[in-house]
């Protein structure tokens, strides 16, 4: 047994068990193979989409991408306490003809069709703020007028005692995480808070010039807390103290926690795709899956013989490399990104195709057939590579530049052109090779011919002028 027909029972082998892997994952989903499912995207399995435009007007431009990704981080944590399953939240930005680009924030809520309930576990997107109590005395006295019974003009005289707040520049988007802690001698439960290094500059400048001052954290415009500076805090690390209860504590730290935006975003948008739109989605494009990956396979058998079926068994392989990539890494599956899988399946072949015409010329002229095997590997590699090249830099700039869904094909598109190269280079060159007709004779001649092709040309022991010289 040569080491081609090895690697050839070693691949069987090894892709029957991923396959049957990949059915256990779908049939029994309580297994340890469903700790691997697919991941559907929200066109497939049903949810709804809030669409948030966020204000970068008061951020500085070099500063927009750390404190979308912050934004994106913060509303990934609200989600994720309210236990909806797999959320997809993206940021995207989009070119403005005129001024600064447009920054939005996808939110994909699969299995939430209800916008209403969508909106709320997103929440009224607070924004947390860090304000000083102004020292000022209060305004001057303000005049109010009142017409009594007896038609005179009442003035009273009163004063503003609305307290009045300074904004500083310590916010939300500077504060990593809040936490529940709690006193050793006295059991007291303080809320503390760690800044990250901007943060803690910031926070150290102003309690260092603000002892004794009231520090008020505003969330959505209202106070939460109301604490006063008794030092400074030179290390980011700064408690909330003052006769809390623990369900205070913990109130106040997931308000932090939960609802601290670095910066404002407004809802701009939503859509809402139904479980039942979402399932027949898929199921249409399961079908047109199975339905090209036949009809490819029948051509290849009807027009390349031989050659055709080892390279329908390589799409095989191809397929179930390809979707345990899919749950492994995971990859979100949307219907562009099943469209991408489909027609990596028609691109699949190319490789084999170009091999298998290069055999054909080997072989009319007048080469033995495993000769000709080697050959047309050989020189279909350049065309394969460079074609395959050209499709993985296409995939990579739409996966750059385009939007979620455009991303999505890009990406089931650069997957499938990679593995069809292992597929087409390694699976198909073993399994020909593992064959052994490297004899001469009318069978193999046939076997490796075109479906079109007549005995003259197929067979170079049959003399005449069928080979131009």
């Amino acid at each position: 047994m040569n080491k081609s027909r090895i690697f050839t029972v070693i691949l069987v082998v090894v892709f029957a068990a991923l396959g049957y892997g990949l059915y256990l994952s779908q049939a029994k989903p309580n297994s340890w193979f469903g700790r691997f499912p697919f991941v559907l995207g929200l066109d497939l399995n049903g949810g709804t989409e809030l669409t948030y435009r966020a204000d970068v007007s008061k951020v500085d431009s070099s500063e927009i991408k750390g404190a979308m990704e912050a934004v994106r981080d913060v509303i990934e944590r609200r989600v994720n306490v309210f236990g909806v399953s797999e959320p997809v939240i993206q940021v995207e930005e989009a070119s403005a003809l005129a001024g600064r680009n447009e920054y939005r924030l996808i939110v994909e809520l699969p299995g939430v069709t209800d916008i209403d309930k969508a909106v709320e576990l997103i929440g009224q997107t607070p924004l947390l703020e860090f304000k000083l109590l102004s020292t000022e005395k209060p305004k001057p006295a303000v005049q109010k007028a009142k017409v009594g019974a007896d038609g005179v003009v009442h003035l009273n005289l009163g004063t503003s005692t609305d307290p009045v707040f300074i904004s500083t520049q310590l916010t939300g988007r500077y504060l990593q995480r809040a936490a529940v802690e709690f006193k050793g001698t006295t059991n007291e439960p303080v809320v503390s808070l760690t800044f990250n290094s901007e943060g803690a500059d910031l926070l150290a400048k102003l309690t260092r010039e603000n002892i004794g001052h009231v520090l008020a954290i505003f969330l959505d415009g209202k106070a939460i807390s109301t604490p006063v500076i008794n030092e400074e805090v030179a290390d980011g690390k700064a408690q909330i103290s003052g006769n809390f209860t623990a369900q205070e504590a913990k109130l106040l730290v997931r308000n932090l926690n939960y609802g601290a935006l670095p910066l404002p975003i407004e809802l701009v948008g939503t859509q809402t795709v139904g479980a039942y739109l979402g399932d027949a989605a898929l199921h249409a494009g399961v079908k047109a899956g199975v339905v090209g990956f036949l009809l490819v396979v029948i051509f290849l058998v009807l027009w390349y013989r031989l050659p055709g079926l080892v390279a329908s068994v390589a799409l095989v392989i191809y397929i179930l490399l390809s979707l345990a990539i899919f749950k492994l890494i995971p990859v979100t599956l949307t219907a562009a990104g099943i469209a991408g899988f489909i027609l990596s399946i028609g691109m699949a072949v190319d490789a084999n195709i170009l091999i298998f015409e290069r055999m054909k010329e080997e072989l009319a002229r007048g080469r033995k057939l495993n000769d000709a095997m080697k050959e047309g590997f050989h020189r279909a590699w350049l065309s394969i590579r460079d074609s395959n090249i050209s499709s993985i830099i296409t995939a990579i700039v739409l996966f750059w530049i385009g939007t979620s869904a455009v991303k999505g094909f890009a990406f089931t598109l650069g997957i499938g052109v990679l593995v069809s190269m292992f597929t087409a280079i390694t699976v198909s060159r073993t399994f020909l090779f593992a064959i052994g007709l490297s004899h001469e004779s009318k069978l193999s001649h046939f076997l490796f011919g075109s479906g079109i092709k007549n005995a003259r040309q197929s067979d170079p022991s049959v003399t005449g002028p069928a080979v131009k010289r």
